[in-house]
């Protein structure tokens, strides 16, 4: 199922919707904070997925519960932490970890600038110490609209030093690509590579202004991208790959039916496609469990999964010569 000869990566893994329920409960009485349910076991059903939700929209409100609890910047700083301890655990060599340092420090009025850096901190430090590569993407979330959208920019400039990339996240279909051109060119200009959550919640047109307008090199989800087919032959054509995530897919109901998701569509079509988590404790999976429901029901092949692992390393925001290492690491 997994080739251990190669790396495994994870490229679209949210950080702040990877805060496990126990975390969240622990949290939450540490600083006096009301949660539903009188015990983890009767709160962990309110921040996780059990079967599917009605759209993406009611999805992301499950990850509320995780930020509603960072009373301060400690918690911010154990939160990171433990994102990279659970992607080493889960047996990552190599993952990127996207977080809208708003969001985060929207409960307790946190400063925004000081979360990015202590989230920054936190992963760096973890990184070193559990031995897993890891970046981090900055993300706008669109849903608060542009003005916020712009101090959450602002903030992850201060500190582009530790960014590698910038992400559009959110309500996709009332907040398009249109309104944020301003934010992507600053953050081009700044130096931070570009991937977008698109084609999840609206159609092929948000794939392709998410490309022209906002300038993705990759893009999160993209399930619409199949209806166009111009648009396929341009992912392939022009490299720009597709953060697949199947089973986060059928829980916000983008995909119906699992057996439909397009991940082997994108395949065959020749277009850089990877397979991720999004996010894990809230929809209650791993990394193995995607690969399994890739071989078990989406029916690819042993050698499909290994170009899925292989496009991952393809598609990392990584110079050749870190890819290169990521592969001898591996090897030896």
């Amino acid at each position: 199922m997994i080739d251990h000869s190669l790396p495994l990566v994870d490229l679209h893994r949210h950080l702040d919707g990877n805060i496990h329920p126990a975390t969240v409960w622990d949290l939450a009485q540490q600083h006096n904070i009301k949660l539903p349910g009188a015990n983890v076991d009767e709160f962990t059903p309110h921040a996780q997925i059990q079967d599917q939700t009605s759209d993406l929209l009611a999805f992301l409100k499950k990850l509320d519960y995780g930020v509603s609890v960072l009373a301060n910047l400690d918690a911010v700083y154990r939160v990171a932490y433990e994102n990279v301890k659970d992607a080493k655990e889960q047996g990552l060599d190599y993952t990127e970890l996207r977080f809208s340092p708003y969001y985060m420090a929207e409960t307790f009025k946190l400063n925004i600038a000081e979360v990015v850096n202590v989230v920054a901190d936190a992963v760096s430090t973890a990184s070193k110490e559990f031995n897993i590569k890891t970046n981090l993407i900055g993300i706008l979330s669109r849903t608060y609209g542009t003005e916020i959208c712009q101090q959450e920019l602002s903030a992850i400039l201060t500190h582009k030093d530790k960014i590698t990339a910038l992400d559009l996240a959110g309500d996709e279909l009332n907040y398009p690509a249109e309104m944020f051109v301003n934010h992507f060119k600053q953050a081009r200009d700044a130096g931070l590579q570009i991937t977008v959550h698109a084609g999840e919640a609206a159609g092929p047109e948000s794939v392709w202004n998410a490309i022209k307008l906002l300038g993705a090199t990759r893009i999160g989800h993209g399930v619409a991208a199949t209806q166009d087919m111009k648009l396929m032959d341009y992912l392939r054509d022009n490299k720009i790959a597709i953060e697949s995530c199947p089973t986060s897919n059928y829980q916000t109901a983008t995909i119906k039916d699992l057996t439909k998701h397009p991940l082997k569509t994108f395949l065959n079509h020749g277009v850089i496609v990877c397979l991720n988590t999004d996010d894990p404790a809230v929809s209650n999976i791993t990394i193995k469990h995607e690969y399994k429901v890739a071989t078990d029901v989406l029916g690819l092949t042993a050698n499909e999964l290994r170009q899925i692992q292989l496009n991952g390393v393809e598609a990392a925001f990584l110079s050749e010569q870190e890819k290169r290492a990521l592969m001898e690491i591996k090897k030896g």
